[in-house]
């Protein structure tokens, strides 16, 4: 494509000719590289024009100063890909995403420091803001549409008006990003309702709403807000998100669905959140609490127009007859076949209790006070901490202090309590004997910092606070950071107890690759690896029942997978089967 120009007046205008932007939200960190142009070319195919995403800061800077922008990460060529398909992109860089996403995409090694206020005017938070975004935008500025780029517009944050009215920091991001080469027009994206849209708003930028519901009243609504611009529902929700727990798979009404995008594309532009949700890999899923914490599923599946595993729904079908009224474009060639596999069930082949091969993941710290994930230089997964008591002969109670999100206590290897979420909060009666110099281990998990609402700032993991027993605070400890990103340094060669934590192997040849779903099934709770790659969280409570292995993480010959058990319920077989289960 040529240099062109977008422009946001009565109206949105490519070039000074109105265009009417139909855009569908897809995630690529969501998505195996390999299949980014399968999806595209199917929302191409749908009569969309643009597809919009997320930035993830807490995946491109994972640690402070260090930067990933490869693989699945790889945001240009996403982009570039998107433009040579014959999309637009709208890109959403805002430090702070939701998204469902671990800490609304916020790296949480900032949590690591004291005092730390996010999402304000805040000059600590704001200095890594500027050297991320200095980093970020030497890939996105280039590929902005007034430079030959399909980038037409960007968003300086995420439903601020939700959380909080600071407009001063709205300004600093709109500053930072024109200071870092932003020339496309911008916008903020809120709900139309309360002070939302007042709340999130900044001069000069276009406000657009987020609803899945009574489009014409939000419009209505909306409208007061954009001083004579166009309307635009940046998130058309058409459908949900799922927590671990919950009793099915979250689906929404297809005529309803239909009826909204004919009203919204009547007098106003979209983009469908989700065309293609996609999946949570490894210990990406963000969290909400309200009265309870609800973990979201390791599926981002989001009863979208594609299903999870990238396949064509009814409602994809639905969607496109109303679409093809406003962009009848010729249709792409589909260039790749993505073909579902069985390859039946799998025996253990090896296994290892946690405690017998914990020192090859990871080097114990020792420290007078209990530390919390972050203060020990750790993002995710778990984290184990470990005692002797040798002055205690019972242990009557015992307290965690300032603990998230699920502890598990054991005395001499032997689960003793699990305690999760508002259980923490209490002190818990146990009533124990104790041999001499017992040893005492406190396996945390995060189960995905919460990204949505005021209990952001309030997400560090592990034991931020102490430990009590018996009344008295019990120091000295040794901490075991777990964040399973090294999980081939397992030594299956070691002992295993059954009822423990531990680690599973399996092995199976493939001869075709092709796309599965990890049935789990008598497994209690744990997260799965195929070739090292962490594929997400799995829990029997529901409601989703298989992990789905795109087909790409499978090699022709031997593959392995490993799955991470903490509550010593296993099986001797996982499958590996051609049809996804959820709810």
């Amino acid at each position: 494509m040529i240099e062109s120009r977008f422009d946001i007046k009565d109206d949105f205008y490519l070039n000074d000719e109105k265009i009417k932007i139909i855009s569908g939200g897809m995630h690529y960190f969501r998505i195996v590289k390999e299949y980014w142009r399968d999806r595209l070319v199917k929302l191409k195919n749908l009569g969309c024009n643009t597809v919009e995403t997320y930035i993830p800061w807490n995946m491109h800077e994972p640690h402070k100063g260090t930067y990933c922008f490869e693989g699945m990460l790889d945001i240009k060529e996403y982009i570039e890909l998107a433009q040579e398909i014959g999309l637009w992109v709208i890109v959403r860089p805002s430090p702070y995403i939701c998204a469902e996403w671990e800490f609304g995409g916020l790296p949480a090694w900032l949590l690591a420091e004291d005092g730390m206020r996010l999402r304000g005017s805040y000059e600590p938070f704001l200095n890594h803001v500027r050297d991320y975004y200095k980093e970020l935008f030497k890939i996105l500025s280039p590929l902005q549409i007034n430079y030959g780029g399909p980038i037409i517009m960007m968003q300086i944050e995420n439903e601020y008006g939700y959380y909080g009215n600071d407009t001063n920091y709205l300004e600093i991001l709109k500053d930072i990003m024109i200071q870092n080469g932003t020339v496309v027009p911008m916008i903020t994206s809120d709900g139309p309702w309360g002070d939302a849209l007042n709340c999130g708003s900044v001069p000069g930028v276009l406000p657009t709403a987020n609803f899945g519901s009574k489009a014409k009243e939000q419009f209505e609504i909306l409208e007061k807000h954009t001083s004579g611009g166009p309307l635009m529902c940046m998130e058309f929700w058409i459908g949900w998100f799922d927590y671990w727990g919950s009793d099915k798979h979250q689906t929404s009404d297809l005529s309803d669905n239909v009826k909204n995008l004919s009203d919204i594309l009547q007098v106003g532009n979209v983009n469908i959140y989700m065309f293609h949700g996609g999946t949570n890999f490894g210990f990406m899923n963000g969290s909400n609490y309200y009265d309870k914490l609800t973990p979201d599923v390791t599926s981002y599946d989001y009863d979208s127009l594609l299903t999870e595993g990238g396949k064509i729904t009814p409602k994809y079908e639905a969607f496109k007859k109303i679409i093809k009224e406003y962009n009848n474009s010729p249709e792409l060639e589909y260039t790749s076949q993505v073909i579902d596999m069985n390859y039946g069930d799998l025996k253990v082949k090896e296994k290892v209790s946690l405690s017998e091969t914990i020192n090859d993941l990871t080097e114990g710290i020792n420290s007078t006070y209990p530390k919390s994930m972050e203060k020990l230089g750790q993002n995710y997964g778990y984290i184990l901490y470990r005692s002797y008591l040798t002055k205690e002969k019972k242990i009557e109670k015992i307290r965690l202090w300032d603990a998230s999100d699920r502890a598990q206590i054991f005395i001499n290897d032997k689960l003793i309590t699990t305690l999760y979420d508002l259980e923490l909060l209490n002190e818990v009666s146990l009533g124990i004997d104790l041999a001499e110099n017992s040893k005492i281990d406190i396996l945390v998990e995060n189960m995905g910092r919460v990204n949505f609402g005021p209990k952001l700032e309030k997400q560090r993991k592990g034991i931020d606070g102490g430990v009590q027993i018996n009344d008295h605070g019990h120091l000295n400890w040794e901490h075991f950071t777990l964040s399973l990103d090294n999980i081939t340094n397992v030594d299956f060669s070691k002992g295993y107890t059954e009822g423990t934590p531990a680690f599973y192997l399996f092995e199976f040849d493939c001869e075709r690759q092709g796309d599965t779903y990890l049935d789990f099934s008598g497994w209690g709770k744990g997260c799965a690896f195929i070739n090292g790659f962490n594929l997400g969280r799995f829990w029997e409570i529901g409601p989703q029942k298989r992990l789905y292995i795109p087909g790409p993480l499978i090699k022709v010959g031997k593959n392995t997978i490993i799955l991470f058990e903490t509550e010593g319920k296993v099986t001797d077989t996982i499958s590996l089967i051609d049809q996804p289960c959820i709810g």
